[in-house]
């Protein structure tokens, strides 16, 4: 990764292993490392996903963990999620072949032809001012291997099986190029990434269920709000607004 190309006034710390690099950002986040510090490493051995799940990380993928500082409420800052899966899904539109299609699951996966090709996770730390101080975009994508059989409870693919033929260091640079771009758009304002987003937006005006512990309901996905959050029109009631869960679809 000595080669890795960084947007103007980034910086890289780059590892061979290392447990996790949304740890280890973090950690210098904490010691006040400034925006645009990303952590690389080859490999995770303690890579995390959300909700505590597990995120396999051999080597042949792109793991990286940006700082990014904010200053904003925490609700706007919960919309780094769409910015960050803009911008992988733009990484993975340079490589692949035009007729893959490419689609958003609310609110931050990735899928290519139905299939998960990334993960990504957002940590975060409040400022004394009330403010969100920083945010941690940690991204793990599946560049040349997929999750192994029986560990993904998803469908999941690598970018290579689906015919994009760069290596990790190509796809993270392009990833992060991306990342600063889709940053700036959204420091104009939600307006633009949203609609980005909408655009590619999977199972959009569809039935979907969203599942939120013990509790799912089901709906048409109408959009989303102002904010990002999901809106659901169900079949009896008003509609809902959905500011978090996992969406998939019903089955019947």
């Amino acid at each position: 990764m000595n080669f890795l190309v960084l947007p103007p006034g980034w910086t890289a710390v780059v590892f061979e292993t290392i447990g996790s690099t949304n740890d280890e950002a973090l950690r210098r986040a904490e010691a006040g490392a400034p925006e645009g510090t990303v952590i690389v490493s080859r490999q995770q051995e303690g890579g995390r996903g959300r909700r505590g799940r597990t995120w396999t990380s051999p080597p042949g993928n792109a793991y990286s963990s940006t700082i990014i500082r904010p200053r904003c409420v925490p609700e706007r800052a919960a919309q780094l999620g769409f910015v960050t899966a803009l911008a992988v899904c733009d990484a993975a539109a340079a490589g692949l072949p035009g007729e893959r299609a490419i689609r958003l699951k609310w609110p931050n996966d990735v899928l290519v032809d139905g299939a998960k090709i990334s993960g990504i996770l957002l940590e975060s730390a409040m400022a004394t001012d009330g403010s969100v101080g920083h945010v941690v975009i940690g991204t793990g994508i599946n560049v040349a291997v997929p999750p192994p059989a029986g560990v993904a409870t998803y469908a999941a693919a690598c970018l290579r099986d689906l015919g994009d033929r760069r290596d990790a260091p190509e796809v993270l640079h392009a990833y992060l190029a991306a990342l600063a771009a889709r940053l700036a758009q959204w420091r104009q304002g939600f307006g633009g990434t949203r609609a980005d987003w909408l655009a590619r937006a999977a199972w959009l005006g569809e039935r979907v269920a969203v599942s939120q512990g013990d509790t799912r309901v089901e709906g048409r996905f109408a959009g989303l709000d102002a904010d990002g959050a999901l809106l659901l029109e169900p079949s009896d009631g008003p509609p809902r607004r959905i500011v978090s869960g996992e969406v998939f679809r019903p089955v019947g």
